[in-house]
Protein backbone atom coordinates (compact mmCIF):
# COMPACT_ATOMS: atom_id res chain seq x y z
CA UNK A 1 0.00 0.00 0.00
CA UNK A 2 1.69 3.24 -1.56
CA UNK A 3 -0.87 5.88 0.05
CA UNK A 4 1.22 5.76 3.72
CA UNK A 5 -1.50 5.23 6.00
CA UNK A 6 -2.78 1.74 7.81
CA UNK A 7 -4.78 -1.26 6.33
CA UNK A 8 -8.14 -1.42 7.62
CA UNK A 9 -6.29 -4.45 8.93
CA UNK A 10 -3.41 -3.19 10.98
CA UNK A 11 -5.96 -0.67 12.43
CA UNK A 12 -7.89 -3.39 13.69
CA UNK A 13 -5.13 -5.44 14.59
CA UNK A 14 -3.89 -2.30 17.26
CA UNK A 15 -7.41 -2.21 18.40
CA UNK A 16 -7.81 -5.42 19.40
CA UNK A 17 -4.27 -5.37 21.17
CA UNK A 18 -5.47 -3.03 22.88
CA UNK A 19 -8.22 -4.26 23.87
CA UNK A 20 -6.70 -7.67 24.85
CA UNK A 21 -4.07 -5.54 26.98
CA UNK A 22 -6.65 -4.20 29.11
CA UNK A 23 -8.58 -7.65 29.16
CA UNK A 24 -5.62 -9.60 30.54
CA UNK A 25 -4.86 -6.36 32.89
CA UNK A 26 -8.29 -6.66 34.04
CA UNK A 27 -7.70 -10.37 34.99
CA UNK A 28 -4.47 -9.97 36.57
CA UNK A 29 -6.21 -7.49 39.13
CA UNK A 30 -9.01 -9.71 39.69
CA UNK A 31 -8.03 -11.32 43.74
CA UNK A 32 -7.86 -15.15 44.12
CA UNK A 33 -7.69 -16.97 46.43
CA UNK A 34 -7.57 -16.19 50.87
CA UNK A 35 -6.85 -12.51 51.56
CA UNK A 36 -3.99 -11.66 52.98
CA UNK A 37 -3.88 -10.09 56.52
CA UNK A 38 -0.83 -7.85 55.63
CA UNK A 39 0.17 -5.72 53.04
CA UNK A 40 2.78 -6.98 50.89
CA UNK A 41 3.86 -4.05 50.12
CA UNK A 42 4.18 -1.97 53.43
CA UNK A 43 3.48 -4.66 56.19
CA UNK A 44 0.12 -2.50 57.54
CA UNK A 45 -2.73 -4.68 58.56
CA UNK A 46 -5.48 -5.04 56.00
CA UNK A 47 -8.75 -3.80 57.06
CA UNK A 48 -11.27 -6.96 57.96
CA UNK A 49 -13.49 -5.08 56.42
CA UNK A 50 -11.32 -4.88 53.05
CA UNK A 51 -10.14 -8.62 53.04
CA UNK A 52 -14.20 -9.89 53.24
CA UNK A 53 -15.02 -7.67 50.53
CA UNK A 54 -12.20 -8.10 47.95
CA UNK A 55 -11.25 -11.93 47.19
CA UNK A 56 -7.39 -12.66 47.45
CA UNK A 57 -6.51 -8.98 48.28
CA UNK A 58 -2.66 -8.37 48.92
CA UNK A 59 -2.31 -4.57 49.64
CA UNK A 60 -3.88 -2.05 52.24
CA UNK A 61 -6.46 0.54 50.29
CA UNK A 62 -3.60 3.45 50.45
CA UNK A 63 -0.90 0.55 48.61
CA UNK A 64 -3.20 -0.27 46.18
CA UNK A 65 -4.15 3.11 45.33
CA UNK A 66 -1.25 3.92 44.71
CA UNK A 67 -0.14 0.88 42.59
CA UNK A 68 -3.20 2.03 41.01
CA UNK A 69 -1.88 5.37 39.79
CA UNK A 70 0.80 4.18 38.52
CA UNK A 71 -0.92 1.58 36.33
CA UNK A 72 -3.18 4.10 35.00
CA UNK A 73 0.17 6.24 34.23
CA UNK A 74 2.10 3.44 32.30
CA UNK A 75 -1.18 2.24 30.12
CA UNK A 76 -1.41 5.90 28.79
CA UNK A 77 1.36 5.19 26.48
CA UNK A 78 1.08 2.82 23.86
CA UNK A 79 4.05 -0.19 24.76
CA UNK A 80 4.06 -1.55 21.06
CA UNK A 81 4.65 2.48 19.42
CA UNK A 82 3.04 5.15 18.68
CA UNK A 83 0.13 5.71 16.79
CA UNK A 84 1.17 7.28 14.28
CA UNK A 85 4.04 5.38 13.35
CA UNK A 86 1.69 1.95 13.51
CA UNK A 87 -0.85 3.51 11.64
CA UNK A 88 0.92 4.33 8.74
Amino acid sequence: MASGWASDEAVNDQINSTINDGVERVRQALGQGESERFCQECGEEISEARRKALKGVRFCLACQTEMDKQQKNLSLYNRRGSKDSQLR
